[in-house]
């Protein structure tokens, strides 16, 4: 087992608006892909967003979404999606939709971005990408 397993660093991509590309990063620190679940991700995710918000009160605004999907966005030195928001291909095996299934057996890796997201607003920017500034 390597190192980058046990203390993998995973970027959480926050998105408020598909529409406008509003995003807010979490740098999440030590996450052991082996052991870590989806749903131990999300709690580890949902922990951190508490703390940012006593630290910054700006990123309240982050938290008025209900947040229900993570999704693989980019993995480190891989080819970036033109859409800054989120990824709008492979969803069928870039969705993490079982909460029990490990880090690492949906292939994610040391220094993976991964979104967070409501799938039902998801769903609907799928039916019309139109970019607003």
């Amino acid at each position: 087992m390597s190192s980058d397993s046990t203390a993998a660093t995973l970027t959480i991509r926050l998105v408020k608006s598909f529409t406008h590309r509003t995003c807010k990063n979490l740098i999440l620190k030590d996450i052991d892909l082996t052991t870590t679940t989806v749903a131990g991700l999300r709690e580890k995710i949902i922990e951190r967003m508490a703390s940012e918000k006593e630290k910054d009160q700006k990123f309240a605004r982050f938290l008025n979404v209900e947040y229900d999907t993570l999704k693989l966005y980019t993995k480190a030195y891989g080819a970036k999606t033109m859409n800054l928001a989120i990824n709008l291909d492979h969803d069928e095996d870039w969705i993490m939709n079982d909460d029990e299934k490990l880090l690492v057996d949906y292939g994610i890796e040391h220094e993976t971005e991964i979104s967070y997201f409501n799938r039902s607003m998801y769903e609907e920017y799928k039916k019309n990408v139109v970019i607003e500034w």
